[in-house]
């Protein structure tokens, strides 16, 4: 019963283990009582994958895809052309409404994991950018102050 005791409290840490730890030295080579001598493998390091980004420059856009979805099951079709580097429109409004929060989600995840941006265009109708696509806006103020006719 002592044993065990003495097992739990060394692996909580209350008590100090009666083997040393100094006495082991893991670089040297040791013999595990066959007779033979084994040392450490050499490790092969693994290759740094190269980080793949698209450049391109704007004369380079050349199509946006609309996708009008019916079921959360199509989230796959805006993916593969967002990580194909072409803007997708997502229009919503045929989908109910937790399918279509499920998939703004899908969409904002989507961009965050792929470095682009995700603009609301009107309440169900969404713009997804890839990194090289710059959205530009117009300003709210600009907006607020431009009349339908100028007359001066």
């Amino acid at each position: 019963m002592a044993g065990a005791l003495k097992k739990t409290m060394v692996y909580l840490g209350l008590a100090e283990d009666e083997l040393g730890y100094e006495e082991y030295d893991e670089y040297e080579d040791y013999d595990k009582g066959d007779g033979a001598t084994h040392e450490r493998a050499a490790v092969t390091p693994m290759p740094q994958r190269a980080h793949l980004s698209r450049v391109s420059s704007a004369g380079e856009l050349s199509r946006i895809t609309t996708i009008h979805p019916r079921t959360y099951n199509e989230a796959k079709t805006i993916g593969e052309h967002f990580r194909e580097g072409v803007p997708v429109i997502m229009n919503l409004s045929d989908m109910n409404d937790a399918d279509a929060k499920r998939l703004v989600d899908f969409g904002a995840g989507l961009v965050f994991g792929l470095r682009g941006s995700i603009e609301r265009v009107t309440s169900k109708v969404f713009l997804l950018s890839p990194e090289h696509v710059e959205v530009g806006g117009e300003d709210s103020e600009a907006v607020a102050t431009r009349t339908v006719f100028n007359q001066s």
